[in-house]
């Protein structure tokens, strides 16, 4: 398999690290984070002039028609540079939804917003007790007239408390965890019975916690199947899953070469700490923890078009499990090998543990995808 960028791709990539490297260092993040809902909308507005918010989109729908590899180029870069705008839930989750469930209108009515960069979206899937099973939904659409009354509450779910539109899994019939009966509805963030209670997270970025108290919505706001509706939902988690690993390639890319920098500049006994062979074989065994997960990261990516669910579920699934164990393990010696100053918040090492860490427990943990991967037989069969 061939895994080496085209022309096109490395324009791609040396534009996005272009742009975050002139304008996202780390003390220019410090004061993103201080703004409204924890971002920059002038490098929100950057990121759509460049054409990045409107990468995944047909063509047809005003974008570029990029796939699964120009996202993992920009996820990466994203990783490298720690950014805090919305993209995972805007780009990824909200526009994979419209991409591969919405009907021409809502198409229509949404995505030129996201590609220009009027408009962000949030998913809102997490609830109290359903940890990682996307099929555990108590939130209930009921059928009134030709639409739906939506009542339950979700939590965690990431620029919440920015976004303009909602994404919301809701169950439209049968029972709390059945596969079956799950709708995924467009909301207006606005609408009339919302309640968003808004928080910063341990990695620096946003999300709230949101309380559905009889919000109308129309029979227009479900994407497909209102009543078979988590094959859809599976396959966007599985696109973000993928971003997951491309942004903690990213992440630990960085975190790498700060360690490696740091061991080459900070002395003990006269001498650069670099030069200790335990040190360099901590640095090298983080080198190829990085590599196994790049490795796992791009398979993940080519996985995004199996047209087997199954097959692409478990490679995503193993993809995460590599991602988890090596972001650990590199985040965990990047600290370690900075010694007190990574413990501090004003060195940029710990968020990146911290976003890190972040990115682990995002749609499953290490230990959940490893058992999706056993239960399922293992990778290779």
């Amino acid at each position: 398999m061939d895994f080496d960028l085209s022309e096109e791709q490395r324009l791609l990539k040396d534009s996005v690290d272009g742009l975050l490297k002139s304008s996202y260092d780390f003390e220019q993040r410090k004061k993103y984070a201080t703004e409204k809902g924890g971002w920059s909308r002038s490098v929100w507005s950057k990121l759509a002039e460049q054409g990045l918010l409107g990468l995944p989109f047909s063509e047809e729908d005003g974008g570029f028609g990029a796939g699964a590899v120009e996202t993992m180029i920009v996820m990466e870069s994203l990783g490298r540079a720690l950014m805090l705008e919305p993209y995972l839930p805007t780009v990824v989750l909200g526009g994979g939804f419209l991409r591969r469930g919405g009907s021409a209108a809502q198409k229509a009515a949404h995505i030129p917003g996201i590609i220009d960069g009027s408009k962000t979206f949030a998913f809102a899937q997490l609830e109290k007790n359903s940890r990682y099973d996307l099929a555990d939904v108590s939130t209930t659409a009921k059928k009134q007239g030709d639409g739906y009354v939506i009542d339950g509450e979700k939590f965690v779910v990431l620029n919440g408390a920015s976004a303009d539109t909602l994404i919301v899994t809701a169950r439209t019939k049968g029972g709390q965890t059945d596969r079956t009966g799950i709708g995924a509805f467009i909301v207006p963030a606005s609408a009339k019975g919302i309640s968003i209670k808004g928080y910063e997270t341990q990695d620096g970025l946003h999300a709230a916690d949101i309380t559905f108290s009889g919000v109308e919505v129309g029979a227009d706001a479900a994407l497909g199947n209102p009543e078979d509706a988590l094959p859809l939902i599976e396959q966007v988690v599985d696109d973000a899953r993928i971003a997951l690993c491309a942004e903690a390639v990213g992440a630990m890319d960085e975190s790498l070469k700060s360690t490696v920098e740091y061991l080459k500049t900070r002395t003990q006994f006269g001498v650069p700490i670099g030069s200790f062979q335990v040190l360099q074989h901590r640095a090298s065994d983080m080198f190829v923890n990085l590599e196994q997960a790049r490795s796992m990261a791009m398979f993940a990516t080519m996985a995004a078009d199996f047209d087997d669910a199954k097959e692409r579920s478990n490679a995503v699934a193993a993809a995460k499990v590599q991602i988890g164990k090596s972001s650990r393990f590199v985040g965990q010696q990047s600290i370690q090998l900075h010694g007190g100053v990574g413990m501090t918040m004003e060195y940029k090492i710990g968020h990146y543990f911290k976003r890190l860490s972040m990115i682990e427990n995002t749609f499953g943990d290490t230990d959940y995808h490893l058992k999706r991967v056993t239960d399922n037989g293992g990778l290779m069969k």
